[in-house]
């Protein structure tokens, strides 16, 4: 059975994360900060949620961030939300925090490029459509346009589309997922997008991470 290791950095709906794994197929999920757990796991997860300043003090205190750089060489992995923001270069959050720069772009603010008499608010809350920029795996029996669940103030600006596996609009349009070789990252909640979040999910427990 393999073995998928969601990140435990204290910063993240961690459990929920966890159960919709464990209900979208047949894997071992173990919830764990230690080095070791998750360098020995087949998949890995890094959720998150909250200040990306906070995140990344984290990650750097419990010595993930050296993980991170080693697993993401060779299993597939999968960022969600702040845990997608974590793996661009640079965010606008908290005066400009420095993130662990493993994808081209950068974190910005949604009040910043909104015209002032737009009735959009932020953060940009609840269901809207991803539309599937590419091709991938991780898309396997999921609609074009399908509707998920997000709930953020920062948006990821790539500076490839290369890396852009899908997008979704608010006032602008942002990176609602990020791709490159064994990396999958999505702005969205997948564990709170119902159907569609279960099949991505159970993507992932399936996907060999070839692209």
């Amino acid at each position: 059975m393999n073995t998928v290791a969601v990140i435990d950095y204290g910063m993240g709906n961690l459990h929920s994360v966890a159960k919709a794994l464990e209900h979208a197929g047949d894997a071992r999920i173990v919830v764990t900060h230690d080095l070791q757990a998750i360098r020995s796991a087949d998949r890995v997860v890094l959720p998150g949620v909250g200040a990306i300043r906070d995140c990344m003090g984290e990650i750097k205190r419990l010595g993930l961030d050296d993980v991170i750089f080693e697993v993401i060489e060779s299993k597939p992995f999968l960022g969600v939300c702040v845990g997608m923001q974590a793996l661009m270069e640079r965010s606008a959050e908290n005066g400009g925090t420095e993130c662990l720069g493993i994808l081209p772009g950068s974190v910005e603010y949604f009040s910043d490029a909104l015209a002032e008499e737009s009735a959009l608010k932020v953060p940009h809350m609840g269901w809207n459509q991803v539309h599937q920029e590419q091709q991938h795996p991780m898309w396997e029996n999921i609609c074009q346009d399908e509707r998920f669940y997000f709930v953020h103030s920062y948006y990821v600006d790539t500076a490839s589309d290369e890396i852009l596996a899908a997008s979704s609009s608010h006032g602008l349009r942002f990176a609602a997922a990020v791709m490159r070789d064994n990396i999958f990252a999505t702005q969205f909640h997948p564990e709170k997008s119902q159907h569609a979040g279960l099949q991505l999910y159970a993507n992932f427990l399936n996907w060999d991470g070839n692209v």
